[in-house]
């Protein structure tokens, strides 16, 4: 068995395209990626930050001081052309032919309604259509500040001091005490994608060693080399299996690490510090036991593809399977970011949605050890029984040579 795992591994060190695909994709391409959509993402979001819309205020004069407040804001400026803009519908299509940004209509004079107790509704009129939009915000935050005006003139006729206005208007304010420290607030955000760079990592690591090590043989003549020598079917196809379990597992730790190193060079720019502060107490033993949650599923992946590959007549075949079993994969660890998903008795036996749930405990520290023990049990059972599958299945002529 061991000489069969040391030949295999000597041929994928000799493999140029899985050197790539386990080795010099993680370290270079994924961290160059990700660094690429921050880039690009950043880029959007201070672009969108810095741009000065354009816009148009119906019926102005019944709001001076609201329309001024806008002409003078630097993210704001007045469209000055010679379209009729003079009501909803004629805002509505200058913002969708690109004349304006945003169209405010004033239905009436809002200090004249409130003496009458009514109150004035502004429509605002924009494109909503876009990830990163801030006309909204800014525009709610002028109108904001002039109702506040209002409401403080209205308050100030009918004998209200300034310094009481706001207890008035608001008796009881509530006070949020959150008992979850800071680990656990950012875990929670970030614990539940972790799952989803790890566990295809795995899956990625093992699938281009077994589409070799099975459908590769075939395809090169060597398997009916390999059958005759003075092994079981037991022992050559844990050789094969032992060599996927480690390039999966390798394919993973190189990832992190190099994701590792990248963060840490990021981090001396300052822009990661309140998420390195949060995860300054995951000690080592965290790390070991995510680790540890990766190998029942590393060997649950590996014993799947190398029987996957087995069965496939060719190279191509058995690359036609690895796309379906990839959609398979990751639908667990969608389920696993659903709400109210969490670790209980129940959801450790869902196979490879347990170790998402577990990996996102174990970043914010709430891991529960005794759901972690079912987790290795659950994942150790199916792992068992598809490796057994794997040899059964390696043990059939119609399989081999269909």
């Amino acid at each position: 068995m061991f000489e069969v795992m040391l030949k295999e591994l000597r041929e994928l060190l000799r493999d140029r395209k899985t050197l790539f695909f386990v080795i010099a994709l993680p370290i270079v391409i994924f961290p160059v990626l990700f660094a690429f959509v921050a880039f690009l993402t950043s880029k959007a979001a201070l672009e969108a930050e810095q741009q000065v819309h354009t816009f148009y205020v119906v019926n102005e004069d019944y709001a001076r001081p609201f329309a001024d407040t806008l002409f003078y804001h630097r993210s704001f400026k007045r469209y000055d052309g010679d379209a009729k803009l003079d009501s909803v519908e004629a805002l509505r299509d200058a913002v969708r032919q690109g004349i304006i940004d945003v169209g405010v209509y004033i239905p009436a004079e809002p200090d004249k309604q409130l003496s009458l107790g009514n109150q004035t509704r502004f429509q605002v009129v924009f494109n909503d259509a876009q990830s990163i939009n801030y006309i909204y915000s800014r525009v709610k935050k002028v109108i904001d500040e002039y109702s506040a005006t209002l409401r403080e003139q209205a308050l100030g006729e009918l004998g209200v001091a300034v310094d009481k206005q706001a207890a008035i208007l608001k008796p009881v304010e509530m006070e949020k005490v959150d008992t979850a420290d800071q680990r656990e607030n950012i875990g929670e955000k970030i614990g539940a994608f972790i799952p989803y760079m790890l566990i295809p990592l795995v899956l990625m690591g093992a699938s281009y060693p077994a589409i070799d090590l099975g459908a590769g043989e075939k395809e090169r003549g060597t398997l009916e080399t390999l059958l005759l020598t003075p092994l079981t079917r037991t022992q050559l196809v844990l050789g094969k299996f032992f060599t996927i379990l480690i390039s999966s597992i390798a394919c993973a730790l190189v990832t992190v690490s190099s994701m590792s190193v990248w963060i840490w060079i990021a981090s001396g720019f300052g822009a990661l510090d309140p998420i390195l502060s949060a995860f300054a107490t995951v000690n080592q033993w965290d790390f070991l036991l995510i680790f540890a949650l990766l190998l029942p599923v590393a060997m649950m992946l590996s014993s799947l593809v190398l029987a996957i590959s087995i069965y496939a007549r060719s190279f191509k075949e058995a690359q036609n399977y690895m796309g379906p079993l990839s959609m398979f994969v990751f639908v667990p660890i969608v389920v696993s970011v659903l709400p109210n998903m969490t670790l209980t008795a129940k959801t450790a036996w869902i196979p490879i949605t347990n170790v998402a749930l577990a990996i996102k405990e174990i970043v914010k520290g709430t891991v529960d050890y005794q759901a972690v023990g079912l987790i290795f049990l659950a994942s150790t059972l199916l792992a068992g029984a598809l490796l057994a599958c794997c040899v059964r299945w390696f043990s059939r002529e119609a399989v081999l040579f269909r």
